[in-house]
């Protein structure tokens, strides 16, 4: 059972900030910080609640919309351990508002360093701590205000117990001797940059395969450009507006008028209508720009795995016979085999191998794709033998499975 919650107030005032960040001054130890976002509904993937606990200090909420720049927290706890769970999800709108870490702990990270079966908060929390913690509001729309006191007390969980689990699993990583390979993986997400910015987004679009032609595709372009500035200006994810398989029913459809295209039944969504002039300006412009997009954009990615044996025969007795000795690794230390090495660094240096496959070749191919000094000591020779083997065997290897 859990013991029932001392009322939650949210920070929305600098005055109250400010009062705040000298609390947080007086506290001692790591800071427990998380970040809820309202993904699903708003463009926008910037935070709508701040969660801070530290010992001696207490917990914190704050408004970041109200708020504005915490510049003064981030100078008080820069330097010090911030303990957050998949931390990969928070820090780009933590930065955002110019909360920047330096040291880091990810209990997420963590539990999979230690071989939890499952790494969810609410799970780790209770086979650690035994404490069960409710997950109920993890999809809620952050957005809402003013914001209900069982999501804020739901909140303030998910920092109060982030500190003594972080010491649970030290100790684990400790026994089992990895505390080194966690301090590495947390010094590689504090380094990396989660913004993705792609070249042509629109290409993401689901079910977009469907769509046949340059023309087709051309619509789907003009489609996806006009909900995303529609959906950017007022701040609501684009799905909410038009759901990607309307988009993508209209460009197969090529309506020839407005009416054409408020008649198809597919094209659904909120906007579908409300904006039908937007939408059809798109479609117009799809319909008659000469700037055709290709059908197909020639990438650096490998191909799927399953083409293998036919484009490649040697990649892929490659990619199967260091797969299954990648695997006795991670099952030997207990570690998922995605963290051991990113099934997409395997597949790069099967594909593409150095020209002689050593440990020394291996380890520069892997370090030069962003493995860490612990996973090219795991894997760099058993990818290597694995190499000579299959260049010595062409009989069928195990499996890759996936």
């Amino acid at each position: 059972m859990q013991a029932e919650h001392a009322v939650v107030e949210v920070i929305d005032d600098r005055h109250g900030y400010l009062a705040a960040v000298e609390a947080i001054r007086g506290g001692h130890g790591p800071i427990a910080i998380d970040a809820e976002r309202a993904s699903g509904y708003r463009y926008s993937q910037r935070a709508y609640l701040i969660q801070i606990f530290r010992r001696g200090s207490g917990t914190f909420l704050f408004d970041p919309p109200a708020i504005g720049d915490f510049a003064e927290l981030n100078d008080v706890i820069a330097g010090e351990e911030w303990v957050l769970h998949a931390a990969s999800q928070d820090l780009t709108c933590l930065r955002e508002v110019g909360l920047n870490p330096t040291r880091l702990f990810d209990t997420e990270l963590a539990a999979r360093l230690a071989g939890l079966p499952r790494v969810g908060l609410g799970t780790v929390v209770e086979e650690l701590l035994g404490v069960h913690l409710a997950k109920e509001h993890s999809a809620a729309d952050w957005s809402t205000r003013p914001l209900p006191q069982s999501w804020l007390v739901y909140a303030a969980l998910d920092v109060e117990l982030l500190v003594d689990l972080k010491e649970k699993l030290a100790d684990v990583l400790e026994r089992d001797g990895k505390t080194d390979i966690a301090a590495q993986e947390f010094e590689s997400v504090l380094a990396r940059d989660f913004v993705v910015v792609r070249a042509e987004p629109w290409r993401r679009l689901g079910g977009l395969h469907t769509v046949r032609g340059q023309r087709g595709l051309a619509i789907a372009r003009e489609l996806w450009m006009a909900r995303d500035a529609y959906a950017r200006e007022i701040d609501i994810a684009p799905g909410r507006l038009v759901p990607d398989s309307a988009l993508v029913a209209a460009a197969r459809a090529m309506p020839e008028s407005k009416r054409d295209l408020a008649g198809i039944k597919e094209f659904t969504g909120r906007a579908s209508r409300s904006q039908i002039d937007r939408w059809w300006a798109a479609i117009q412009v799809g319909l008659s720009t000469e700037d055709l997009p290709a059908l197909r954009v020639a990438g650096d990615s490998v191909p799927p795995p399953r083409v293998w044996s036919e484009k490649n025969p040697e990649a892929d007795r490659r990619l199967k016979l260091a797969r299954a000795a990648v695997t006795e690794v991670a099952s030997a230390l207990s570690i998922p085999l995605e963290n051991v090495l990113t099934p997409e660094s395997l597949r790069r240096v099967a594909w593409t191998p150095p020209g002689e496959p050593t440990e020394s070749s291996i380890r520069d191919a892997l370090r030069a794709l962003g493995a860490r000094p612990w996973q090219l000591d795991a894997t760099a020779q058993v990818i290597a033998q694995a190499f000579v083997e299959a260049s010595q065997s062409p009989e069928q290897a195990p499996d890759e499975g996936s």
